[in-house]
């Protein structure tokens, strides 16, 4: 196989020049066969309106080596690529099932790989299936009535699956997960696009049927999943026979519908609870399990007229049609305050709603999300500012979880249970809002102007403002007067994170922290990846569990 980098096209080009542009640079003869696949694409701004797209091929064809020593093009080498491995399976036996608890993308890939491998895993989820929580979701964002047990952090496919489904990592890849990953993904419905774009998404409408779709698998290898069944008490268990290991945890489970409880027992808990499971963080602390504080961010929510993003990063006129079909357009952004503090924008939607994603009373959290088409008339995303254990205090390793309480209250208060929404210019006058201007808020969920800087200690709403002047040098009008920001965007990640060893068990043998929640991951990519990481740290110590060797 060879590797081709850096082709080069103009966008709105054929499939047709594609192969003609492999040809020349091979130097294949016509009539001569070759296959190829699309390694990476990525899109070339740098002298729009001129852009073009950037491709690295693998290409077959007979001949290779031979082609290889004539050649002189620096883009061209043998294809190294690494393709994923899962490992051997352990010596230790399995007396009980391994537990996945948590149904994001950390347990849904570790869950997938385990049931791949003969391992027949249980997972526990607290909130509902993911067609279920859709209808959950889409009722609170129209009367106001919040499910705590099934909202937009809690459920099948976890926070990712209302969010802009982005599947992009700065996570180096050296044993081939990340590919694996976005295989899994095609396998399972998503767009075959997805395991070559520079900077691939799918969406929330197509995230809830791929996630379904995993889940059958699971089930049909051999793998159980409970819905509204919440992980309630952790702790070590008696062991299970003469034979059996120590190290085994006996759990305890909850129906969140009925309230009823249950006892299992098991000698691998992947715990892959997501970064807002915050009763289940405070129950770990109290069983003692290692745990510190650490560093994250929060911020606001700003939305701008996709037509102004578009024509700043593709060099048309606000408002002309986008060249050669391109997608909306996308923004990342960051700058360093003198006094050290960063701000950066994250998980920008383009072509999307902000969302209510609250998961407790009397508390209010706001995220993105984007449809596959990207179609909405906004771009939005968060702009948030680092924050450190000295910003929140004491010595609780939870610290972090009160932190972003407080902020939530403040932002319910602000928005009289509502999503509390500023324009920017009413921001750094420190006014609440009376109208809007020509940015019309798409929000999912109610919402009412608010004093949104007066939701942030004095040093955040001043870090916020100085970022969002910032960015208006690097994208014009990104600083607007009538750029809506809303509030409060606390959850980014994980306040906490649950300490491993090399073995990525926790010091309560039996436990696997893992993903986001645990402090391991920062989005839907590098989530999954912990999980199949995790996953294979459990089949390295342990054979396949055989049912019917153990009735």
């Amino acid at each position: 196989m060879i590797r081709i980098q850096q082709l080069k096209l103009h966008t709105g080009h054929s499939e047709a020049q594609l192969e003609e542009k492999i040809r020349k640079t091979l130097r294949i003869r016509e009539g001569e066969n070759f296959s190829y696949r699309i390694v990476r694409r990525s899109l070339d701004a740098r002298k729009k309106p001129e852009l073009f797209y950037v491709y690295t091929v693998d290409v077959s064809t007979k001949g290779e080596k031979a082609l290889l020593r004539k050649n002189r093009n620096k883009h061209v080498q043998e294809s190294r690529e690494v393709r994923y491995s899962f490992p051997e399976p352990g010596s230790e036996k399995m007396h009980c099932r391994p537990v996945v608890a948590g149904f994001g993308p950390a347990g849904l890939f570790a869950a997938y790989m385990l049931a791949l491998h003969g391992y027949r895993p249980v997972v526990v989820e607290r909130g509902m299936d993911a067609l279920q929580r859709k209808k959950d979701v889409e009722t609170f964002w129209k009367t106001g009535v919040l499910d705590v047990r099934s909202n937009v952090q809690f459920g099948e496919g976890g926070a990712g699956t209302f969010s802009d489904g982005k599947l992009n990592t700065l996570v180096k890849d050296k044993y081939g997960r990340n590919r694996k990953v976005l295989e899994i993904l095609c396998d399972h419905g998503a767009p075959e696009e997805i395991a070559y774009d520079a900077k691939p998404h799918i969406g929330t409408d197509l995230l809830i049927q791929v996630v379904t779709r995993m889940r059958e698998e699971i089930i049909r290898m051999g793998g159980q999943v409970c819905f509204h069944t919440q992980l309630v008490s952790a702790e070590p268990a008696a062991p299970l026979g003469r034979d059996a290991e120590e190290g085994s945890l006996s759990l305890v489970l909850e129906d969140t519908l009925t309230g009823k409880r249950r006892e299992e027992t098991t000698q691998a808990l992947i715990l892959a609870i997501g970064h807002s499971a915050r009763d289940t963080f405070a129950m770990l602390r109290d069983r003692g399990v290692p745990m510190e504080a650490k560093s994250f961010a929060v911020g606001v929510r700003a939305e701008h007229p996709q037509s102004m993003i578009d024509a700043d990063q593709y060099g048309t006129k606000e408002g002309a049609d986008r060249p050669d079909g391109l997608p909306a357009a996308a923004y990342k952004l960051t700058c360093q305050l003198p006094e050290g503090r960063g701000v950066y924008t994250f998980c920008m939607c383009p072509g999307g709603y902000v969302v209510n994603a609250s998961s407790e009373e009397g508390r209010v959290a706001v995220n993105g999300m984007s449809y596959h088409d990207r179609a909405g008339r906004n771009a939005n995303s968060a702009v948030i500012v680092t924050v450190t254990p000295e910003d929140f205090g004491g010595e609780d390793p939870l610290a972090g979880v009160e932190f972003q309480r407080k902020l939530e209250e403040r932002a319910c208060q602000a928005g009289q249970g509502k999503v509390p929404v500023q324009l920017f210019g009413d921001f750094c006058r420190g006014k609440i809002s009376e109208r809007i201007g020509e940015v019309k808020p798409q929000i999912k969920g109610g919402f009412s102007f608010g004093d949104v800087r007066g939701i942030f200690p004095e040093e955040i709403g001043d870090a916020i403002e100085r970022g969002i002047r910032e960015f208006g040098r690097k994208l014009p009008g990104y600083d607007r007067e009538d750029a809506v920001l809303s509030g409060v965007e606390s959850r980014t990640s994980s306040p906490v994170r649950i300490l491993r060893d090399e073995g990525l068990e926790s010091s309560l043998r039996g436990l696997y922290p893992c993903g986001e929640g645990a402090g391991y991951a920062g989005g839907i990519m590098s989530a999954a990846m912990d999980g199949m990481k995790v996953a294979e740290a459990v089949a390295r110590k342990y054979r396949p569990f055989d049912k019917d060797a153990n009735d």
